[in-house]
């Protein structure tokens, strides 16, 4: 099993930096090849100080390029997709991301046939599970009860029909005669260093004297770190590369979460952020049926105006959901088929990501010294 080689989609995105990260350390991988729209200066910088341990390979292409994803396959013996757009406040349109979302996933496993990739890792979301209603409760939800969205939002719909195509490409032949064999991890909210939710929120927060802004004080949530993330995606590949678990594992789905405490997308804010003086809002919340009903009519002025001007709310039904339900899952047939257990405890991962917050407040003192002389 020696020789092999591997490739990131999505390789300078939040949770693909950090799976390369633990990558690199991997029993004989001779190649990580990074596939990504465009990688920043400071992306660039730290994957080259890794080239001095592998050979390291960034690309920077479309998605939607065919020949791009020919190229980036080619050689290689595991795809881990990540590539994605993520968006819950209606701010792309909806055939951008059901392009890349769908559309991406569906020609990049075209190219792994071509190419014939035997391993294809997708990296999901739980939203393509739901919450459906705030007024439903899941807790300790678990694979077998077979949760699916119903929302008509791109994003859900985008993962949940490219996670579709993942599972249903299992056992496909390649061109060179084996099989391609897939698995895909559907992670809680993830939370950490470089975290793009939680630097808008802190970064809002900053500019409103450390007050955190209320959108989820309703929710009970179980967010997992993203190193604990990425190495569910280590365990993956390391199953589906062995051939005694890889029969179990392959065209399944796992939901990933780790032991971070059960709480509110509030309270987590507040948890990562207290020590550098933030604070949470103490003013009353509208109660979340009325939240809900507002965002109904705001949907319902921007389908009236729709003939004549595109208006597209950022507050909707389904983000008062996602943000208010109690939706919490348990990651014991990761533990069972994966051999998963957190890498990080909660005190590490809460720890790694204040001190990031800090970095940020920090940044944030320095840019307003530098307006004021």
């Amino acid at each position: 099993m020696s020789g092999w080689s591997c490739l990131v989609t999505g390789g300078g995105g939040f949770v693909g930096q950090r799976i390369v990260r633990l990558l690199v350390e991997e029993k004989d991988l001779q190649e990580i090849r990074l596939l990504d729209k465009v990688f920043k200066s400071e992306v660039r910088e730290e994957f080259s100080k890794l080239q001095s341990k592998i050979k390291l390979t960034m690309l920077e292409g479309d998605i939607l390029d065919k020949q791009c994803l020919k190229d980036a396959c080619q050689g290689i013996s595991v795809v881990i997709h990540t590539a994605a757009i993520i968006d819950v406040v209606n701010a792309v349109q909806q055939e951008t991301i059901m392009n890349i979302n769908v559309k991406g996933t569906q020609l990049l496993l075209e190219a792994c046939v071509q190419a014939s990739v035997p391993i294809f890792i997708y990296t999901s979301t739980i939203e393509v599970a739901g919450p459906n209603s705030y007024k439903e409760v899941i807790q300790n939800g678990h694979e077998e009860e077979h949760l699916e969205s119903r929302w008509p939002a791109p994003y859900p719909q985008s993962k949940k029909l490219a996670e579709k195509a993942v599972l249903e490409a299992n056992g496909c032949a390649l061109k060179n005669g084996g099989t391609l064999y897939t698995c895909s991890l559907r992670p809680m909210y993830i939370y950490g260093e470089r975290s793009p939710f939680l630097s808008g929120h802190i970064d809002c927060a900053l500019k409103n004297n450390g007050m955190l802004t209320n959108y989820g004080r309703f929710s009970v949530v179980n967010p997992v770190y993203v190193g604990n993330v990425a190495w569910a995606h280590i365990l993956a590949l390391r199953a589906l590369r062995d051939p005694r678990k890889a029969p179990s594992i392959q065209g399944q789905f796992y939901y990933i979460s780790d032991d971070t405490p059960h709480q509110s997308y509030d309270d987590l804010n507040y948890a990562l952020s207290k020590d550098w003086g933030f604070r949470l809002d103490s003013r009353m919340n509208l109660p979340i049926f009325l939240q809900y009903w507002l965002a109904f009519l705001l949907e319902m002025v921007g389908f009236l105006l729709s003939p004549i001007y595109k208006y597209k709310p950022t507050f909707s039904r389904h983000l008062v959901t996602l943000s208010n339900s109690v939706f919490t899952f348990s990651y014991k047939k990761a533990q069972r088929d994966l051999g998963y257990e957190p890498l990080f405890t909660w005190e590490e991962a809460s720890q790694n990501t204040t001190e990031w917050v800090g970095s940020l407040v920090r940044q944030h003192r320095e840019t307003l010294k530098t307006k004021t002389h």
